[in-house]
């Protein structure tokens, strides 16, 4: 299977090439022109992604992000969601990487098979990174006025949050 597998990428360049050749298509060309694309897109989203990768490192680093966990400790029981996936929640919608050390730092402490550990797991895996999202797509679109869309993507993030955990009380058994 693994030799099937490591033909895929090759073969579908070959495809790609085939049919671009057989339509009479400069290859090359719309290739380099993609690329060009690529890179003004990318330098287009750079400002966005700097200003939200410091604003979760400042907030990781200020400590502000235990103080908001501590406040909000409260909230989650009422809702089933462990006390200790609430760091998570609060950062998963803003950094894909900073979420992921907060999971880690949660698996350090929690085994993977408890009922802490089974949640965020699926709060990871059910969950997006709504800033970033929103500063990718919406910054290539050029898109300035947001309107309805943070506010409707953090409510499908907490739904996700709370269903997390009842899906994982339900189907695994927990708390």
């Amino acid at each position: 299977m693994d030799k099937i597998g490591s033909y895929a990428i090759p073969v579908v360049m070959i495809l790609i090439i085939a049919y671009g050749l057989g339509r009479k298509v400069s290859i090359f060309d719309v290739f380099v022109k993609g690329a060009a694309e690529g890179v003004t897109g990318t330098v287009s989203i750079l400002p966005s992604l700097v200003a939200l990768v410091t604003a979760v490192s400042m907030l990781k680093a200020s400590g502000a992000l235990d103080i908001l966990s501590h406040a909000l400790a409260p909230l989650p029981n009422l809702v089933g969601i462990p006390k200790e996936t609430i760091p998570l929640g609060l950062i998963r919608p803003m950094s894909g990487s900073g979420a992921m050390a907060v999971y880690q730092g949660i698996l350090s402490e929690h085994p993977a098979d408890s009922f802490v550990g089974r949640v965020a797991s699926v709060m990871m895996g059910s969950s997006e990174t709504t800033f970033y999202t929103v500063a990718v797509y919406f910054g290539a679109a050029k898109i300035k006025k947001l309107r309805h869309t943070v506010p409707a993507a953090l409510s499908a993030d907490f739904t996700a949050f709370v269903a997390s955990a009842a899906a994982v009380r339900i189907l695994l058994g927990g708390n």
